[in-house]
């Protein structure tokens, strides 16, 4: 009779130590990416704290000035600029700094100092919109045009049409964004008059009911023109020149080679094997950005007069309201740093090697 043999009892997983259990963390590739976004959104923060507090003047004594332009006395006006404020420039910096981060844990930006008590979350929520939607379709359109040319022009590359869009493309790179602005009001605006620059100030037609009508539609639009336009043309030659090169070095690929001794036609090489693989070192430069365009432009949209996220900053930093400028700080700090992780994400991605983590990466 045969016995049956007793199963072996099953041996216990080992169990991980916390520093093992780190160290496994800290392997992984998105983890370390994590970690640094984290430190250096908080430098940043603690650094703007540190850096709006060492500004000249402060908002009581900017307040004091204006009552004292509409006839107050020095003390009259120091009344009530004491009385409006609910914030003490003078107390210690590291209790002012213990406040703001206990209050930034639970979500709270404060309240704009000048703002009569709003809270700066809505202040960011009412101007965000108009950045994100202005500056946001520019680099969209610029990219899509800018990569366009620099395929076309690569592969035409030594012809007219290389070098005259090339000229103008490192002609529009070397231009700041703000000198085009002006030139297309002197232009456009004044000269030919396609626009009347003066009736385009804000984001549409105060007269026209907000809604999702055709009209409304149109005014935002008609509005946003001059500062899109603005944005396409100020950057539309760097994604031109970058293309051109990143097309260049992709047709000297063997792969490229061997597809033509295949027959393919040109236009199959050019969409399926030149394009795509000479717009994945674009990619990253793409993501990082789109990190900047919450920042805006603070000059463009000061020029047009559209109430955008810079313009809003322009005017916290000129009347000193401490809190707001940090939030919007903030905001842009969070949106560069995390542009910048997934542009490493994506790059480790399509680059293992870019993975490194004692020899093996997720």
């Amino acid at each position: 009779m045969t016995s049956i043999p007793t199963p072996r009892p099953v041996a216990a997983a080992p169990r991980r130590s916390p520093g093992q259990v780190l160290r496994r963390l800290w392997d992984s590739y998105s983890f370390r990416v994590l970690i640094q976004s984290l430190v250096t959104i908080w430098a940043v923060t603690t650094f703007t704290f540190v850096l709006i507090r060492l500004m000249p003047g402060n908002p009581i004594q900017i307040r004091i000035d204006q009552l004292m332009n509409r006839g107050l006395t020095f003390e009259e006006a120091e009344q009530q600029a004491a009385n409006l404020f609910d914030f003490d420039p003078d107390a210690p910096i590291l209790e002012q700094y213990v406040d703001y981060i206990g209050k930034l844990a639970r979500g709270d930006l404060g309240n704009s100092i000048l703002g009569g008590g709003t809270p700066v979350n809505s202040i960011i929520l009412e101007f965000l919109p108009w950045t994100l939607f202005s500056v946001g379709l520019g680099l969209l359109l610029s990219f899509l045009l800018g990569t366009l040319l620099g395929v076309i022009i690569a592969y035409r590359r030594g012809g007219f049409l290389d070098n005259f869009i090339t000229t103008v493309s490192s002609i529009l790179y070397g231009i700041p964004d703000y000198v085009i602005a002006l030139l297309l009001i002197l232009v456009v605006g004044v000269q030919l008059q396609w626009f009347q620059v003066g009736q385009m100030r804000g984001a549409y037609n105060p007269a026209i009911e907000p809604g999702f009508t055709l009209e409304f539609i149109a005014s935002i639009f008609q509005h946003a023109i001059l500062p899109v336009g603005t944005y396409i043309l100020s950057t539309t030659g760097s994604w031109v020149l970058a293309m051109k090169s990143s097309t260049l070095s992709t047709l000297g690929e063997d792969f490229i080679t061997v597809a033509k001794a295949r027959g393919l036609s040109e236009t199959r090489i050019l969409s399926a094997y030149v394009g795509r693989n000479a717009l994945l070192p674009l990619v990253t430069r793409l993501a990082i950005s789109i990190g900047f365009v919450v920042s805006g432009s603070v000059i463009v949209e000061e020029f047009f007069q559209y109430p955008g996220l810079g313009r809003r900053l322009l005017r916290a930093i000129t009347e000193r309201d401490y809190t707001t400028m940090q939030g919007i700080f903030l905001v842009i700090s969070i949106s560069v740093v995390a542009a910048n992780a997934l542009s490493d994400l994506l790059l480790g991605w399509l680059d293992p090697r870019v993975r490194v983590g004692k020899g093996r990466g997720r």
